[in-house]
C-alpha cells in the first residue's frame, strides 16, 4: 500500500465511521475513538510493537480488534505477514492472562466497572451458566468470534475456569484467527492483496460493525 494510498483510505475510513449517528451513544462513541487511535499505528515505525501491545489491551479492556492494524500492515509488508500474525497471537495471549488476572483478583473494583461502562454486566452474570454447560469450548469460539474476548477472560478468571485449559484454548483460537488471516495475505497471491486492497476500508468497518454487534448480541442476551 503506497503512502497516497493510505492516507486516502485512512481519510475515508474515518469520514465514514464519524457520522452523526456514532455520536448519540457514549459507548459507540468510545468505539469510534478507539478505532482512530488503532488506525494511526499503522504507519508508525514501531507499529509491530503497537499491534501486540493493542492485541494484549483488548484481550482484556480494549475494544477495538488487533485485526484492523495486523491486515493494514500484512498489506504493506505481506513477507512479514506471519511475525505480524505471531505479534497479535502473543499480545493477545499475555492480554488474555491479565484478563484472567483481573477476574480472579479485582473483579469488584476494575472487571465490574469495566462490564458496567460496556452495558455487559447482566449479560457478564449468565456466562457463569454458559461456562458449567461449555467450558472451555466458551473461550475457543470467543478467540475465533466477533464475541468481546475481555468479556470472556474476566469471567474465566471470576469463575474459576482451570487456568491451563484456559491458556491452551485462548492460544489456540486467537492463533488460528490471526495466522489465517497472516496466510491469506502472505500466500494468498497479488488477486488476494488486490482485492483486499481496494476494499480494505469496507473490511476493516466490516470488522467494526462486527465489534459493535458483539456487544448488541451481549446486550440482548438474556
Amino acid at each position: 500500500m503506497t503512502a497516497r494510498s493510505f492516507r486516502c483510505w485512512k481519510e475515508s475510513v474515518i469520514a465514514e465511521f464519524t457520522g452523526s449517528r456514532m455520536r448519540s451513544n457514549s459507548v459507540l462513541g468510545w468505539l469510534r475513538r478507539s478505532y482512530h487511535w488503532t488506525l494511526a499505528w499503522a504507519d508508525h515505525p514501531q507499529a509491530g510493537w503497537a499491534l501486540f501491545g493493542i492485541a494484549l489491551i483488548e484481550a482484556c479492556v480494549f475494544p477495538i480488534p488487533p485485526d484492523v492494524l495486523l491486515i493494514a500492515l500484512a498489506l504493506g509488508r505481506p513477507d512479514l505477514s506471519l511475525r505480524f500474525a505471531s505479534l497479535a497471537t502473543a499480545g493477545s495471549v499475555v492480554g488474555a492472562v491479565v484478563g484472567y488476572l483481573v477476574g480472579m483478583l479485582l473483579f469488584t473494583s476494575v472487571a465490574e466497572p469495566l462490564l458496567d461502562f460496556y452495558g455487559a454486566m447482566e449479560q457478564f452474570r449468565h456466562t457463569q451458566e454458559l461456562f458449567a454447560r461449555w467450558g472451555v469450548a466458551l473461550v475457543l469460539i470467543a478467540g475465533f468470534s466477533p464475541i468481546p474476548f475481555k468479556v470472556i477472560t474476566l469471567a474465566s478468571g471470576a469463575f474459576g475456569l482451570f487456568f491451563p485449559a484456559f491458556i491452551l484454548a485462548a492460544l489456540l483460537s486467537r492463533g488460528a484467527r490471526f495466522y489465517l488471516e497472516g496466510m491469506l495475505l502472505r500466500w494468498g497471491g497479488e488477486r488476494m492483496r488486490g482485492f483486499v486492497e481496494r476494499h480494505f476500508e469496507w473490511m476493516t468497518l466490516l470488522v467494526v460493525i462486527l465489534v459493535v454487534s458483539g456487544f448488541v448480541a451481549l446486550w440482548l442476551w438474556r
